[in-house]
């Protein structure tokens, strides 16, 4: 590997490091030992991140910086247009309310939303509604462990009355996420199960 690729290489696992640590800033000293860098390297990579806003620093300790919000702003949009196929088919198939929701910290947001065309009433649910990821089927799901397979489920939960159905979306490399289904019927999640888990990995081939 080149010198040029492996500051680069480094300088994304720093960046990675970094957000892992969720809410609490990471000590320059924590960093070193994540990536398997001196204190030193990781100052200079720490540099051209600063500079670009992508973290910023406190004294010895680093969080993420706002720029990533610019890129998140770019990446949101393009994320959206490439689910809402895949959640328009879950939409008229099951007959409720879909979304795309990811992982922002310890909340769940929801990025995109479909409703069915032919149902005369379905759950109205806003692209960016937020609820912690310990509730909701879409906060469950995008808790499930690599090995588990299958869906979460919840009713009541978000909503009095309402149920949902979600399956983590898998192999996307910095996506954490789920596709779901809302309703304020109950949902059969023998039936409904299968359907949300095909659709999130349709959304992983195409976004892969």
């Amino acid at each position: 590997m080149s010198e040029g690729s492996l500051t680069l290489d480094r300088g994304l696992a720093l960046l990675q490091a970094v957000a892992d640590a969720g809410g609490e800033a990471a000590t320059i000293s924590e960093l070193a030992v994540t990536i398997g860098a001196s204190r030193a390297a990781v100052y200079r990579l720490l540099g051209p991140l600063s500079e670009r806003g992508l973290v910023w620093r406190d004294g010895n300790k680093v969080r993420l910086g706002v720029g990533l919000l610019r890129l998140a702003d770019q990446v949101l949009p393009q994320l959206r247009q490439a689910a809402h196929p895949v959640l328009r088919e879950l939409a008229e198939k099951v007959g409720a309310t879909t979304h795309l929701t990811v992982a922002q910290g310890s909340q769940a947001q929801a990025v995109a939303v479909v409703e069915p065309s032919w149902t005369s009433f379905h759950v109205a649910y806003r692209v960016g509604s937020r609820h912690a990821l310990t509730a909701g089927a879409a906060g469950k799901a995008m808790g499930m462990r690599s090995s588990e397979q299958g869906w979460a489920t919840s009713t009541g939960e978000l909503q009095a009355g309402a149920s949902g159905v979600a399956a983590p979306v898998r192999g996307v490399p910095g996506l954490r996420a789920s596709v779901g289904v809302l309703s304020m019927e109950p949902l059969d999640a023998k039936v409904v199960g299968p359907q949300v888990v095909a659709a999130a990995a349709e959304l992983t081939a195409v976004l892969r």
